[in-house]
């Protein structure tokens, strides 16, 4: 008797990953579902498909829907997890519906196997759980697997209640300002500047909207925006009754960078922003201050609205959004929403006053390690390990922009990221703590080595950065200072990016730096140095420079030329040139790097493709 085909489509499934130096892709396969096997095949154009995989249903012990902050990095954006035989398969789905199609398949198939008692809602990423962080693969799940659900049981906060209706009149149109998967049944997936109905708005944290397919869900109110219309109530960052006096008198109060607020301008219908920052003054010492920008409308087009340089938008809550993340042309990005009644929003919970903080009578200071831009780094022990201890010299950034970075650091966790331990921010000096790299930077470390070292090491140089950088790309994170200096080296030779201190978090893959930034400009790329926009693609211009540091041994790229030399030089085309123990292979690949146009590079996971398929035997 044939199988009776229950389920077939097309859906993207994640690599395995077995081998240290596999890419993580992900391919387009043609699933089949049947009443014996889940089967997937690879689609050639003219050709019979061809089988890539194939599972036997006896041996799922586990089927459910992955929830996870975590930006999806191919097109169909809606995970669900397949564990069988001591393996995690993870396939995505384009939409939330045809996820819970397969979902409810696949356990209505299942329900009657030996089956795990709690599953693992988030991905296995970088060597451990993202959702309770244990450090074995099959370590057992931490929550609840129900094989009759079809959605995972996370409570959501301030849910709506049973009364509030999804068929109320209609209110008007939202746009998404972000993306948003859903974690109920009743949710609806949110796609970032798509446009909604809005159908009921009376619950403070949930709305109900209604897609352009007739699908109709609650959304969290703060993901979106009203098309038209001035009701900005529910943001912490509006002041309706404030003057620009009282609003310079509340933000110097505060004296954080980055500190703001918007409010009404005298003119009827108008608006400023007023932001607070300790940029240098002309004279280049510190200046504490509040700048006021009007938001202005540009006469035509539908995207209108704009601050200081016209990066345009549709709406208001899309601006500070947008700039919240991004700088662009403001003195300072917008940090902290600053409210008349309640301070700051990030007064509420400061993750480093709980399990980061670290109690300085562990913590036993050794020898000078070096010096950086904002102090000093020091050899330390802390709880019977070795670690490294940045320190804080005064003056050398504000609190805030340390604790900023160590915020940064917690965000991020990588086998190719130097791991942060903990900080210390409750005491003078602040510290961050984190693992230590016996062979020191990776300059220095190729310096001493110079003729010591084989093909196959500086192949695995490159290999461990671009990992490194792939893990930072797909989490939408930049690094902006990327050189061998600002990566270290482990006793086992490993190679870990280091210097988080410029990093930035970014919306659409572009930052535009405050004109008043420093850069390397031996590394930068032609727009990071005409315009100040950093992205992906200006970290994989300095990553074709690092690959040339590597193959130099420990060279300094452009060494006996001056920054306004090679200003002119890369304005002229040139590039730097080939090293002598670099491959013709490698040498492309540098060159791919450099190309003038952001969009002709390469992005990181193709680097890292092309990279690990050179070491293959």
């Amino acid at each position: 008797m044939f199988p009776r085909v229950i389920l077939k489509g097309t859906l993207i499934k994640k690599s395995q990953q077995k081998k240290r130096t596999s890419p993580c892709n992900y391919k387009e396969r043609f699933f089949v579902l049947d009443t014996q096997d889940l089967k997937y095949s690879e689609h050639r154009p003219g050709r019979k498909p061809l089988l890539k995989g194939c599972i036997e249903l006896s041996r799922i012990q586990c089927v459910e829907s992955v929830f996870s902050e975590l930006p999806i990095p191919c097109n169909y954006k809606y995970p669900f997890q397949v564990f069988h035989s001591n393996y995690y398969l993870y396939i995505f789905a384009p939409d939330n519906d045809c996820r819970q199609r397969w979902v409810r398949a696949l356990k209505e198939e299942t329900k009657r196997n030996s089956l795990v008692a709690k599953y693992h809602p988030n991905f296995w990423m970088d060597g451990k759980w993202r959702c309770c962080q244990q450090a074995a693969k099959l370590a057992a799940g931490c929550q609840a697997y129900d094989p009759m659900g079809c959605a995972s049981k996370k409570p959501l906060p301030q849910l709506p209640a049973p009364e509030m209706g999804l068929h109320d009149a209609e209110e008007g149109t939202v746009i998404a300002l972000q993306d948003y998967t859903p974690l109920k049944d009743d949710n609806l997936p949110l796609q970032k500047d798509q446009e909604y109905t809005l159908i009921n708005s009376c619950h403070r944290d949930w709305w109900a909207v209604r897609d352009d397919k007739g699908n109709t869900g609650f959304v969290p109110s703060t993901y979106v925006t009203e098309k038209s219309g001035n009701n900005f109530q529910r943001f912490k960052w509006y002041n309706k009754n404030i003057t620009r006096g009282g609003a310079e008198d509340l933000l110097m109060k505060q004296g954080k960078e980055g500190a703001f607020m918007m409010r009404d301008s005298r003119q009827a219908g108008v608006y400023t922003v007023s932001v607070f920052t300790k940029a240098p003054g002309s004279n280049g010492e510190k200046n504490p201050r509040v700048k006021h920008y009007q938001i202005r409308q540009a006469e035509t087009g539908e995207a209108r609205f704009y601050l200081a340089e016209k990066y345009l938008f549709s709406t208001i809550p899309e601006l500070i959004h947008y700039h919240q993340h991004n700088a662009a042309g403001l003195i300072t990005r917008l940090r902290h929403p600053v409210s008349q009644d309640g301070g700051s929003s990030q007064d509420i919970a400061d993750p480093l006053k709980d399990q980061w903080e670290v109690d300085p009578g562990e913590l036993i200071l050794g020898r000078e390690l070096g010096r950086g831009q904002f102090g000093l780094v020091l050899e330390g022990r802390w709880r019977d390990k070795k670690v490294a201890v940045k320190t804080m010299r005064e003056e050398g950034m504000s609190d805030e922009e340390f604790k900023e970075e160590a915020r940064v650091m917690m965000r991020l966790s990588h086998s190719k990221l130097v791991q942060l331990y903990g900080v210390r921010t409750q005491c003078s000096p602040m510290w961050l703590v984190f693992e230590f790299m016996d062979n020191g930077c990776l300059s220095d470390y190729l310096r001493a080595r110079k003729g010591h070292l084989s093909q196959d090491t500086m192949l695995e140089m490159c290999l461990d950065v671009s990992e490194g950088m792939a893990y930072l790309e797909t989490s939408n994170f930049i690094h902006r200072d990327l050189a061998a200096r600002n990566c270290l080296v482990s006793k086992d030779n490993e190679v870990k990016i280091s210097d988080f201190g410029m990093t930035r978090f970014v919306l659409d893959d572009q930052y535009t730096s405050s004109q008043c930034s420093k850069f390397p400009i031996k590394w930068s790329a032609p727009e990071v140095i005409r315009y100040y926009k950093f992205s992906s693609k200006s970290d994989v211009w300095s990553f074709g420079v690092l690959m040339w540091e590597v193959y130099n041994e420990g060279r300094l790229p452009y060494e006996n030329h001056s920054n306004i030399e090679v200003v002119e030089s890369l304005t002229k085309g040139l590039r730097l040139l080939k090293p002598r123990l670099a491959p013709d292979a490698i040498h492309m690949l540098m060159e791919w790097c450099w190309k003038e146009k952001p969009e002709d590079r390469p992005s990181f996971a193709l680097l890292l493709h092309e990279l690990a398929s050179l070491s293959d035997p």
